[in-house]
């Protein structure tokens, strides 16, 4: 079964958020970027050659090269496109995978993709263990199926003392055609 409608506008929307992520990336993708490096100063609170002091912290600044953020920018794009696609095409098992991927290679910002892929995980164990996804429906058929199952239970045990039961059929004889022969028993 695929996507229902709320999963699939969710869907959508973190896909579209995957997209804005890596807009977010792209004018780094254009020119070298300076970022600021920290440490811990020695025991003696002075920092290491090429780092300066800054209150508590030794920093640093450094140029990164626009090629630094060219795979990120590609893996958020294609698969962001990848979860709209399958979101738009109601593909469950799609959307999961790319949103597990996507929330672990994005670290923090990811956490919200690990929450989504896990919610619809759960979601599709409910629906086809007992036909509907949501807490309240699934809640209803389990305490159904429980129920069932302990009135079984009790007119099995039933059924155990009582002699009429009928028998257990037959197992089917072997087939000539799949069964392989016996060797011949070796001589002592």
């Amino acid at each position: 079964m695929g996507l229902d409608k709320v999963e699939r506008g969710i869907s959508l929307l973190a896909g579209g958020l995957a997209l804005v992520l890596a807009l977010r990336i792209t004018p780094d993708l254009f020119k070298n970027t300076r970022i600021t490096a920290t440490a811990t100063p020695s025991k003696t609170n002075t920092c290491t050659n090429g780092y300066h002091l800054v209150h508590s912290l030794c920093e640093k600044l450094l140029t990164v090269h626009p090629s630094y953020y060219l795979p990120q920018f590609l893996l958020i794009l294609v698969v962001g496109l990848g979860i709209a696609a399958f979101a738009y095409f109601r593909r469950r098992v799609g959307v999961i995978v790319g949103e597990l991927l996507l929330g672990l290679a994005l670290g923090r910002v990811g956490l919200i993709y690990l929450i989504f892929g896990a919610w619809l995980i759960i979601r599709a164990f409910r629906l086809q263990r007992y036909g509907d996804a949501t807490f309240a429906g699934s809640g209803k058929k389990a305490r159904e199926m429980s129920k069932a199952r302990r009135e079984g239970r009790s007119t099995a045990a039933k059924d155990k003392t009582d002699k009429t039961a009928a028998p257990l059929p037959k197992p089917p004889a072997e087939s000539k055609r799949y069964t392989p022969k016996k060797p011949p028993p070796k001589k002592r």
